[in-house]
């Protein structure tokens, strides 16, 4: 499983020659700017919630590659009706899919489409292949559904938003490492503007005394898991 990192909380991950794209904001980000768009590839497009640093890039790639749009019932059907394929889920639920079996699990946050319209619950995803499970938590607080998914899941990585004001910043993301009981974090959802600008080498610290690892790469990066 190769995971690149396209800014943001943009993931494209690579599984047996099978691509998904997650949470596809390129476009308005001047820090990705050097990322072409155009040439990244998408089997299926995974999204957590409906807010526009999410989904800005989900229409433009969808409809280059054909690919799947996979989220919760209200974003999946907003999708379908303006033509495109999708598969819908809700909190609890799991399906097998030809790269692995994906579960649809609780965030804490919230969900509107750009012009207002409800964007269901937010929510987050759990990926199992034959080989390694990993963990996207998409936007969220910090929350005890995470006790749960540590009980239930031996999880190789777990993907963590860390910018903090409008998700857990890096001291809860270190608590949610012990409640999912899984040390290696991939960190997200951090500098892409004012609000959730951190200091990179501190928060690389903070873990560090934990005896945890953060891994930040740099938008384009990618990382074996």
């Amino acid at each position: 499983m190769e995971i690149t990192f396209y800014g943001h909380a943009c993931l494209g991950i690579e599984i047996n020659d099978v691509h998904l794209l997650v949470d596809p904001f390129i476009s308005g980000n001047e820090k990705a700017s050097h990322i072409d768009i155009d040439s990244i590839k998408a089997d299926y497009i995974l999204i957590t919630h409906a807010h526009q640093d999410h989904i800005l890039d989900v229409e433009r790639i969808a409809k280059r590659t054909n690919a799947v749009i996979v989220s919760n019932y209200e974003i999946v059907v907003h999708y379908q009706n303006l033509g495109f394929k999708g598969h819908p889920m809700n909190h609890g639920g799991s399906w097998n899919f030809d790269f692995g079996k994906v579960k649809y699990v609780n965030a804490v946050h919230t969900s509107s489409f750009p012009d207002g319209k409800y964007g269901g619950q937010p929510g987050g995803f759990v990926i199992q292949t034959d080989k390694k499970t990993l963990y996207i938590a998409g936007d969220t607080a910090l929350h005890y559904d995470m006790k749960i998914l540590g009980q239930n899941y031996d999880l190789d990585l777990a993907v963590l938003p860390i910018g903090d004001n409008f998700t857990m910043g890096v001291e809860d993301a270190i608590i949610a490492t012990r409640f999912l009981k899984c040390d290696r974090v991939l960190g997200y959802h951090y500098d892409t503007f004012g609000y959730i600008e951190i200091d990179k080498v501190r928060a690389k610290a903070k873990f560090d005394s934990k005896l945890k690892t953060l891994k930040l790469l740099e938008i384009g990066g990618s990382m074996e898991v």
